[in-house]
């Protein structure tokens, strides 16, 4: 059961559309997929069709309540194989409500013990912050994926991520190690997206995933239909990307023996 975190910082770099598209793909592979949405926005929760107004329990009630993580997945209706545990709006409450709580970074960790081996992948969607959330899903995690954004500012901030990895790989996690990282919303017409990929390259070398997500106006109207991107258009850009890039994910983790 691999735990693996979709984490940058910044906003805006495609972490909640790769999570939701990565995982879809390799559910319809035949892989048992959770996903675990700790962003109090929720965008994963509701880009995968389950609405937010119905639900009686969220990740928050794991965080402030201790619920046993079992009852909070909710079975995919859209996608065979995927699961979820949804997000709310009262997660952002959590770093407050919980400051006096000891070793509160290990909380979704000993959650996740309790699953017994039960899925196959498990991916986390996290807020864009280093706050207390992220903490917890890098301190649960075995590797995290880095979504990079071919645009303006795109490197800035790198080097405090790769910090904040050090400083957890330090204290918290030693095994964490970096999964990939996904070049997103390239413009293969622009100078400067091309430029970027050179960049983000130099810096991770062979952690760069080969398959580059391109600027797709599909890919960002599939979450307003709650719908991930081969149901909402199987044939355009950015579902044939989402798709090799699935199958890259799948051939990486048999090389090291999945």
């Amino acid at each position: 059961m691999k735990k693996i975190c979709i984490f940058n910082q910044k906003g805006g770099v495609g972490k909640t559309t790769t999570n939701i598209n990565l995982s879809c793909y390799l559910a319809l592979e035949g892989f048992k997929v959770l996903i675990i949405d700790i962003d109090p926005q929720g965008n994963t929760t509701s880009g995968l069709g389950v609405d937010k107004s119905k639900l009686n329990y969220s990740i928050y009630n794991l965080f402030v309540e201790n619920l046993d993580i079992n009852s909070l997945i909710v079975e995919s209706e859209i996608i065979k194989n995927l699961y979820i545990i949804p997000s709310s709006v009262e997660l952002a409450a959590t770093e407050v409500e919980l400051s006096n709580v000891k070793k509160r970074e290990f909380i979704l960790k000993n959650a996740l013990c309790k699953l017994n081996d039960s899925f196959d992948f498990i991916f986390i969607d996290c807020p864009p912050s280093l706050g207390f959330l992220t903490l917890n899903a890098l301190v649960a995690s075995d590797s995290l994926i880095i979504p990079i954004q071919c645009e303006f500012y795109a490197l800035e901030g790198l080097s405090q991520l790769i910090h904040t990895v050090n400083l957890v790989n330090n204290s918290l996690n030693k095994d964490l190690y970096i999964e990939g990282v996904i070049l997103s919303m390239h413009d293969s017409r622009a100078k400067l997206s091309n430029e970027i990929v050179i960049e983000v390259k130099n810096f991770f070398g062979d952690k760069v995933f080969n398959t580059i997500i391109p600027r797709n106006i599909k890919l960002a109207e599939a979450p307003s239909y709650g719908l991930p991107i081969m149901l909402y258009d199987e044939k355009c850009k950015g579902a044939l990307s989402y798709k090799n890039l699935s199958k890259e994910f799948i051939s990486k983790q048999r090389r090291s023996g999945l």
